[in-house]
């Protein structure tokens, strides 16, 4: 196993200097995709596993997207925004919840900060964020690397944010409770996914900057990246117009209640905030996973330090390690994550550019749900016959389509029921 990780890291090394090489001056990152849909049975595989995470999800619709550059591409929307009467069918341009690639739009921009020479990766947070007690030996680092110890707010709060959707949440408010949570660990000891910390990491880059998120997203990874569909709506715009819809199950006692399924389509983005409130497209979506996975977007040793991989510890297999600000997965880099009413995924191989990006409208099957139901479609893409005059990669996936299906099937908490044939 140890053999397996330190050849995973050195894996990691090499493809981060060899991608990070055209810096931050030209961040998008480029595969040479071809311009050609996947053949018919690959079409099909893709658009079963995508019902059967609609379904399983409880979704009244979905938004994906498939690229693997050798082979084609597929993207699509299925079903509608929401189960209401005439309601609009989802299209591939559809707009939906980021989730937490949201978060990972903000440790963006932290990296393109470092790039500048405005912010430092072993920075104290308490240095930046004054009045906030318990903040010791935390680093803007160790917020991107879910390594601070600080408790995630979102869970304790899940039933709250379901029950009012539209109520407007301070990030102070969140970050106090995450906060008042207790500890997960000593910084920099213990991986514990934490939006709080992302939320504290927000507050400091504007801090030092004098600029709010949406000026810091626009001026260093949105604009770069020419990207006009990715926002964070006010706190208290809480309609969405053609939009994604959302859907939630009510909680008693920590479980959720299938029978109290309730919609959250108007909801308040400071629910998830810059940790997972923003919105977007499936093409904004994968030019962001794609420069992020390549480190296209940063300088080659900012690359190099965002992609230097820690274990997740635990029960986490060797092939699962945490990045500065997304995950690594086998060769598959990037983030899956849960806000009220949205499941959403994305994920690039930075060394074949195989991309998966997939969004569901029902969040009651959290975070594993949505990445084992993109890890099927990565599983289908990767098998995918090359066009003329391509050649298809070796893509080591350390799961089988069976074994990701298997595993979206058991976190499914309120599923559909499943059509019959008549």
């Amino acid at each position: 196993m140890r053999r397996l990780v330190a050849a995973t890291l050195a894996s990691a090394f090499a493809l981060a200097s060899l991608a990070a090489c055209t810096g931050a001056e030209d961040p998008a990152a480029d595969f040479a995709q071809v311009e050609a849909t996947f053949d018919g049975d690959v079409t099909e595989q893709l658009e079963a596993t995508l019902a059967e995470a609609v379904r399983l999800s409880g979704s009244s619709g979905a938004v994906a997207g498939v690229w693997a550059p050798w082979a084609g591409s597929w993207t699509t929307g299925t079903g509608t925004v929401d189960f209401g009467d005439g309601a609009a069918e989802v299209t591939a341009a559809t707009q939906f919840q980021l989730a937490d690639g949201t978060g990972q739009l903000t440790c963006a921009i932290m990296l393109r900060l470092v790039d500048a020479g405005i912010v430092e990766l072993d920075e104290p947070v308490d240095e930046l964020v004054r009045g906030i007690p318990g903040l010791d030996g935390i680093t803007l680092e160790q917020l991107c690397r879910n390594r601070s110890g600080i408790a995630d707010y979102y869970a304790p709060l899940r039933a709250h944010f379901v029950k009012n959707p539209e109520r407007i949440w301070p990030a102070n408010e969140l970050i106090a409770s995450g906060l008042a949570s207790g500890r997960k660990g000593a910084p920099g000891e213990t991986w514990a996914e934490s939006r709080t910390g992302i939320l504290l990491l927000t507050a400091a880059l504007e801090e030092r900057t004098g600029k709010s998120w949406s000026e810091l997203a626009e001026e260093y990874v949105l604009g770069p990246l020419e990207l006009e569909s990715t926002t964070l709506p006010s706190a208290s715009s809480t309609t969405y117009r053609g939009a994604l819809g959302g859907y939630a199950a009510a909680y008693s006692g920590g479980t959720p209640a299938c029978d109290a399924i309730v919609d959250v389509s108007e909801r308040s983005s400071s629910i998830g905030g810059t940790a997972s409130g923003a919105r977007t497209t499936l093409t904004d979506a994968k030019a962001i996973s794609e420069s992020y996975a390549t480190g296209a977007m940063f300088t080659e040793p900012t690359a190099r330090d965002a992609w230097t991989l820690l274990p997740l510890g635990g029960d986490a297999p060797g092939w699962q390690a945490q990045g500065i600000g997304a995950q690594q997965y086998g060769p598959l880099r990037g983030v899956a994550g849960e806000s009220t009413g949205a499941l959403s995924a994305m994920f690039t191989d930075p060394a074949t550019g195989l991309t998966v990006v997939l969004a569901l409208n029902n969040s009651t099957g959290g975070e594993r749900l949505v990445r084992e139901a993109a890890f099927a479609l990565a599983s289908i893409a990767s098998k995918a016959a090359p066009v003329e005059g391509r050649d298809r990669p070796l893509v080591e996936l350390p799961w089988s389509l069976e074994q990701a299906t298997q595993r979206m099937t058991d976190a499914a908490a309120c599923p559909l029921p499943a059509e019959t044939e008549e």
